[in-house]
């Protein structure tokens, strides 16, 4: 017989599944309508795991780990809708962040203040080069792809496995669970990039500033 709790995992898995896809392939062309989602998603992430690397606390685990996730996320939200330049630069921060702390996971370093101030510097680099080389479409594109891919990965794992055990350590629960979820990963996010790409060759989006 299937469960109540089950009809909601897999609802909740094909929901982040379904945002994943849309977010892998159609990005760049969705930007206007994914920054404030975007920036309010990066900026509880990177809130909560500066929280848990810094303090040694649990993902989530605290008062104020939410508190502080919240926060930063509300606010990350609110400048990516006012301004198009903070958007970008929240974006290619977040490809930054996500890239960096991914490959350490990867090579077996833990979650501590070395990774918080690697990640960090990691992503404030990524976004200054961003905007001063004008990268800003191949950027979006680029971040969109990969995290699109990567949201869509990690959806699967934790259908699969412990959440805690994700939350500590994504890169290596999803290796564990098979290694195959990596080329997949690899394979989502190339198709993805190659199909933005093409889809957008006449395509771009203004630059925008909605303060008054």
């Amino acid at each position: 017989m299937i469960t109540e709790s089950f009809l909601s995992l897999a609802c909740a898995g094909l929901i982040g599944i379904l945002f994943g896809l849309v977010l892998c392939f159609a990005g760049y062309r969705l930007f206007i309508i994914l920054l404030p989602i975007w920036g309010f998603v990066f900026g509880l992430i990177l809130g909560v795991q500066s929280i848990q690397m810094l303090f040694g606390v649990g993902f989530l685990a605290t008062v104020t780990s939410w508190v502080v996730g919240l926060v930063v996320g509300a606010i990350f939200a609110v400048l990516s809708y006012l301004f198009y330049v903070v958007a970008v630069a929240i974006i290619a921060g977040s490809l930054g962040y996500a890239l960096s702390v991914g490959f350490m996971l990867l090579i077996g370093m833990h979650l501590g203040w070395l990774m918080w101030i690697i990640a960090i510097v990691v992503a404030i680099a990524f976004a200054v080069v961003t905007i001063i080389f004008n990268l800003q479409k191949w950027v979006v594109i680029g971040a969109t792809a990969i995290l699109g891919a990567g949201a869509m990965i990690e959806t699967v794992v934790f259908l699969f496995v412990p959440a805690a055990t994700v939350l500590e350590n994504p890169v290596k629960a999803a290796l564990d669970a098979s290694p195959l979820l990596l080329i997949a990963f690899l394979v989502f996010a190339i198709l993805g990039i190659v199909a933005q790409v093409m889809n957008t060759r006449t395509f771009v989006v203004e630059e925008y500033s909605r303060y008054p």
